[in-house]
């Protein structure tokens, strides 16, 4: 009709002569990409690209019956011009699009208006109003259960403030007052902005937690599913976020090899390393994975964890490693080619007051695990670490750093690998500070901290875990590895901003008190001791501790310490810890009297 205007229908018969063969030739198109499928689906992308095939195969299947009706026996069969068949093209096209965004955008709708049927819907800022912002809102409009209304975005580039995008205003941060927040109704804010700081990010949620604004944070690119985000991704901010904390991934081959075929232990197993290194492992094509510990119910959860997720070729064994014969029975029967020792006490105030317990276990059992390694001809030896073992203060740090110094003296005489990875705090680990005020949030405060001027280094359980794979991986043998933990972060800060992320006020609704220094601890944490220095590696986050020269009589002192702690004389295995370590000197603690001697 648009080729020829009206005139078609001077010759009507000869039109429904032709329209058999189109009929067929779109079902046969349509059928080949299963053009129908997902009508009431989203039109976007691979949509859109299928009705494009569909038509182009439907426009070169008439364009060669044109070409065909040219020659004489097939002159009547389809005598269409060729142009007349591109005009098709462009409207089918046209069409297939079209009925599909009003199907969708009406089926959509229906969604959410049943889905929100007598609700109030939660009134929402986009932070952010570039590519991510955007894909943002597009997730939010397509969630049919979201019970989201979108106010517009903000944005701090000054040429989009005052523009529309995607038809909704985009405001600067100044703009959302209180009377804004009133009038419109505001109850969230979600922050889309990839690779933001930490230092902003805490800036942009103080701003709005203090007007009792709601605030999310939308996950990183790499973590939205198929590359799409849901709704249901978007977080809130958590204290690791404001910490600056970043996911580190690996992506070294050379650890699939490492691990491959191997039978590794891991002691310590039910802890918070030992759990996580044994999750990390369980994604390698290992031969065996032994877990160990003493803990018989975190141990048990762990098993059962590993059962939920189908994880094979796992053993987990109740044990002490400072049983020796028990140990060595482990190795006899499993004979495992890599070790990974995570067992140790860490807790400084409690080994303060108990010393036998800390060098029972943190030294004593080192030295059972390190021993029997070496005659079952282990390949390498992994032991996890501490930074409270540069420059002690406390029986905690001390006994770790003896630990450290028995696998060096072992890595000059044996062949076994013994490789040592030391870093600060880790986020959520059991026991740690983090959880604590959580608790103390949670029944109202005091959130006790012990100095307002005391400093601790931070690392996610999962970012410390996978650099510990990845410095046995790379270990020759004799390394301290020492992690990049960033800044360290005051505790005091640590306490106001868990207080203002929980949606409450200091000192208004939550009291912070100053309790004093506990036994061992000091105000600021080290990750190199007096005398050595770090050399970077391969890897970024990772550098290793030079040490000065050891003491040659060093492993005659260990073992004689170990003998003196089995008959409990706490003063004289103090004692003993500080000619090993002379770098240990007590901090708010009763040990001080053995410094004043020396």
């Amino acid at each position: 009709m648009i080729r020829y205007s009206l005139e078609i229908f001077n010759n009507i018969g000869t039109l429904l002569t032709k329209l058999p063969i189109v009929l067929i030739a779109a079902s046969f198109s349509y059928g080949i990409v299963n053009a129908t499928s997902g009508l009431r689906r989203r039109t976007e992308g691979k949509a859109v690209f299928n009705a494009f095939f569909c038509v182009c195969i439907l426009a070169l299947i008439l364009i060669g019956f044109a070409y065909l009706s040219q020659y004489s026996g097939f002159k009547t069969v389809f005598n269409i011009p060729v142009s007349i068949i591109g005009i098709h093209l462009l409207l089918n096209l046209l069409f297939l699009i079209g009925i599909r965004l009003l199907i969708s955008s009406m089926h959509q709708r229906m969604q959410t208006d049943r889905a929100q049927y007598g609700k109030r819907r939660r009134q929402i800022l986009i932070y952010g109003a570039g590519r991510f912002g955007r894909a943002t809102h597009d997730a939010i409009i397509k969630d049919s259960k979201s019970n989201i209304e979108l106010l517009g975005f903000i944005d701090d580039n000054a040429e989009k403030i005052g523009t529309k995008i995607h038809g909704l205003d985009a405001y600067g941060i100044q703009h959302i007052t209180t009377e804004f927040i009133k009038t419109h109704g505001l109850d969230e804010v979600y922050i889309s902005i990839q690779n933001i700081s930490s230092e902003r990010l805490l800036d942009i949620t103080k701003h709005f937690l203090s007007t009792s604004i709601h605030v999310k944070i939308v996950p990183l690119l790499e973590h939205w599913i198929d590359g799409d985000l849901k709704v249901g991704q978007i977080k809130d901010v958590n204290i690791e976020d404001l910490l600056g904390r970043g996911r580190i991934n690996i992506v070294n081959p050379l650890l699939i090899d490492e691990y491959k075929d191997n039978v590794i232990l891991v002691s310590g197993a039910a802890g918070s390393i030992g759990s996580e290194i044994a999750r990390k492992l369980s994604h390698f094509n290992y031969k065996k994975l032994i877990l160990v510990d003493i803990a018989e119910s975190p141990l048990y959860e762990l098993q059962q964890e590993f059962i939920q997720n189908e994880v094979e070729r796992f053993e987990v064994i109740i044990a002490d490693v400072r049983t020796v014969i028990r140990m060595d029975q482990l190795f006899s029967k499993y004979k495992p080619d890599i070790v990974f020792h995570a067992a140790a006490y860490k807790h400084v105030p409690l080994m303060e007051n108990n010393p036998y317990e800390a060098v029972s276990v943190n030294v004593g059992g080192t030295i059972n695990l390190a021993n029997i390694s070496v005659k079952h001809k282990v390949k390498k030896f992994v032991m996890i670490s501490t930074d409270k073992a540069v420059n002690p203060t406390n029986v905690m740090g001390a006994t770790k750093r003896i630990a450290e110094l028995y696998m060096s003296c072992l890595h000059k005489t044996e062949t076994t690998k013994f490789i040592t990875t030391r870093f600060g705090n880790v986020l959520g680990s059991n026991g740690s500070v983090i959880p604590l005020f959580e608790k103390q949030i949670e029944h109202g405060g005091p959130v006790t901290v012990t100095d307002k001027d005391i400093t601790r280094f931070f690392m996610t359980i999962t970012e410390a875990c996978e650099l510990v794979l990845e410095a046995a991986a790379m270990g020759s043998g004799g390394e301290i590895y020492v992690f990049d933990m960033g800044k360290s972060v005051k505790i005091y800060d640590l306490a106001l901003h868990m207080i203002m992320l929980s949606g409450l006020r200091y000192p208004k609704d939550i009291a912070i008190k100053i309790i004093g220094l506990r036994p061992g601890e000091k105000i600021d944490e080290e990750l190199l001791a007096e005398g050595e220095i770090a050399k970077p590696t391969l890897h970024e986050k990772i550098m290793i501790a030079k040490s000065r020269p050891i003491n040659s009589d060093v492993t005659n002192q260990i073992l004689k310490l170990k003998e003196v702690n089995a008959h409990c004389k706490t003063l004289e295995t103090v004692s003993i810890i500080k000619d090993i370590v002379p770098e240990y000197i007590s901090n708010n603690s009763k040990f001080e009297v053995l410094d004043a001697k020396k």
